[in-house]
């Protein structure tokens, strides 16, 4: 529930009243601020309250944006000003200065036109004596104005008859930048069911689900490994990314952002895409055709790429003297339409590499689906991680402590790295990525190059344990330490890759497959909550499954012990284990931040 607080003398005609309950307000009225105080002390603590002027012209989709959204403790448009209860002590401050009468000079720069509005004065003085970050939409064309005369009034006033906000809240409600095939083959229409959706009260994380659900019956179509069931398998895939661009769209559109409904949306296109690889995987497997190492790299080769792109922004989010001659090719290319759309295609993000996935299923076989998707997956990274290795060494960037804190967090190192830090000297500065790259590398080249049950491996993972204590010693601020996380998964996940395929045993690799998936989640977990400002899972998780390099180690080991037979259970209760573990803490975590109000977050970043 919200309030609204009208402040002024009524306007003959105006509908303000209406929009505001239509918005989800309770309205009250106060003919002057030291009415809007009482009013404002009669609202129960845990609610949003607004301010508005009661002589407010505007598009009603302008008030949504400005005292609507979830996502600002604060925010504003002319003649209105909405808070969130975390900020309500603040609110009532600028309210009873602003009842005291206090000159137009103390309300900043702007105070020459605001000064005679109470809901503008409140929002600089929130600004200016309470530090409060009050966020201002960008309107546009929409109209937000409280006008001084009749003349100015009846100006406004045409001025919102002649654009149709309505339209302009369905066009905003697509995503700013996206992949070629979802804003020409997807949006176009999808923005029409988010707001089908929107009327009739769904909400984005229902429609989330349904997305999910979809994904999963697709993976079960696929699983028959018939051509009927192929095709369906394809077809449904694409429904359920259409469903997928319609949850955020439906957020956009109702500004239902939520805690909760960022973190479903983030694991549930997880969930859904490596559900449906092994989906794949089984229903070839009914065919007599073995793809499942196909699969488990497809999956592993997606991560890091993921994992590519969330260290590299962690780690230059927030860097100061951020700049580079290649950033700057870079935004000059995207100066020219056609180089925009081909940049983004080569990437292969979700819309076209669903696409691919889905035409390929129908039309092929799961093998060659997968070895086209490896393929392009494989040149999508190299052109990614080529590009921003020459970012990083042409930027003259300050990295932060809060940025080498996250590179160190999405390293996921356990407690077998914290004993081994204490015994090893930091490495030179710059070296981290090159003391981790070679750990791995002699790390797969030992598992690689040995039969199964060798004890090479065992070595091959306690040099790797060394180095990536010694990777991490050292605070990770250097142009290329964003490149230690994405060393450290590719060297786990493809162990445990190499390991299961050369058991050669039914089962070892679907075990493989299981494991990867349960830690691949907690890894991607770990970025959810760094992205909303909560930091890294708690450390007793993170010891608890080990680390990266105690995961890699007991891999190792019970291979060397144990025979392929047996190493397929005890790698199947490694995967039950860890996955148990991983998803009742997060789950647990994100139920919980949602219950107790958690800045709502919605990520507009780059299409995964």
């Amino acid at each position: 529930m919200s309030t609204a607080i009208v402040t002024g003398q009524p306007v003959p005609g105006s509908s303000l009243e209406g929009e505001l309950r239509a918005l989800g307000f309770d309205v009250r009225l106060a003919s002057d601020a030291a009415q809007a105080r009482t009013a404002l002390a009669a609202v129960p603590a845990g609610q949003r309250v607004a301010l508005v002027d009661a002589g407010f012209v505007g598009h009603t989709h302008a008030l949504r944006l400005g005292l609507t959204d979830p996502r600002f403790a604060a925010s504003a448009v002319p003649g209105a000003v909405s808070v969130q209860p975390a900020v309500r002590e603040a609110l009532t401050g600028a309210l009873r200065e602003a009842a005291e009468g206090p000159s137009a000079a103390d309300f900043g720069t702007r105070a020459d036109t605001l000064a005679g509005v109470l809901a503008d004065r409140v929002a600089e003085r929130l600004a200016a004596a309470y530090g409060t970050d009050v966020h201002r939409p960008e309107l546009g064309e929409l109209v937000a104005a409280v006008p001084a005369d009749p003349q100015a009034r009846n100006e406004a006033r045409q001025a919102v008859a002649a654009v149709d906000d309505e339209a302009i809240r369905l066009r905003t409600a697509v995503k700013a930048r996206d992949g070629f095939f979802t804003t020409y083959c997807i949006s176009p229409y999808s923005r029409y069911i988010a707001r089908w959706c929107a009327r009739r009260g769904l909400t984005p994380n229902q429609v989330t689900t349904a997305s999910l659900v979809t994904a999963l019956i697709a993976a079960g179509c696929a699983a028959t490994g018939t051509r009927p069931g192929f095709v369906a398998a394809g077809l449904l895939l694409l429904f359920s990314f259409v469903l997928d661009c319609t949850d955020g769209q439906l957020a956009r559109y109702s500004l239902q952002y939520s805690t909760l409904g960022a973190w479903l949306d983030a694991t549930f296109d997880r969930a859904k895409e490596y559900a449906y690889y092994a989906g794949l995987a089984l229903g070839a497997a009914r065919g007599g055709d073995d793809v499942w190492a196909l699969a488990l790299g497809a999956m592993v080769l997606q991560t890091c790429r993921h994992v590519v792109d969330f260290s590299f922004n962690e780690a230059n989010h927030d860097a100061t003297a951020n700049t580079s001659p290649t950033a700057a090719l870079s935004d000059k290319l995207d100066s020219v339409g056609w180089t925009v759309w081909v940049r983004r295609m080569i990437v292969l993000p979700i819309g076209e590499r669903w696409a691919l996935i889905a035409v390929l299923t129908a039309l092929t076989t799961p093998r060659i689906t997968f070895i086209v998707l490896l393929i392009g997956c494989a040149l999508a990274a190299a052109y990614t991680t080529a590009g921003r290795v020459l970012r990083s060494l042409t930027r003259r960037a300050t990295r932060t402590d809060r940025a080498a804190q996250a590179l160190v967090e999405l390293s996921d190192s356990g407690p077998l790295s914290e004993l081994l830090q204490r015994a090893v000297r930091g490495v030179p500065r710059h070296t981290a990525p090159a003391v981790a790259a070679l750990g791995a590398l002699l790390l797969v080249l030992a598992t690689a190059l040995s039969d199964y049950g060798s004890w090479w491996p065992v070595l091959g993972a306690a040099v790797y344990a060394l180095t990536s204590a010694a990777a991490v010693s050292r605070p990770l601020k250097g142009p290329l330490d964003w490149l230690v996380p994405p060393v450290f998964r590719a060297a786990e996940y493809g162990t445990i890759l190499l390991i299961a395929a050369k058991a050669d045993v039914n089962g070892a690799l679907p075990a493989a497959f299981g494991l990867v998936a349960a830690v691949a989640y907690h890894h991607y977990d770990t970025v959810y909550r760094i992205r909303g400002g909560t930091g890294a899972p708690p450390r007793w998780l993170v010891r608890a499954i080990g680390g990266h390099e105690g995961r890699t180690l007991v891999v190792t080991v019970i291979a060397a012990l144990l025979t392929n037979t047996d190493f397929t259970v005890a790698l199947t209760v490694c995967a039950v284990a860890v996955a148990l573990v991983v998803l009742v803490e997060s789950i647990r975590y994100w139920v919980t931040a949602h219950r107790r109000g958690a800045p709502a977050v919605h990520d507009e970043g780059e299409p995964a």
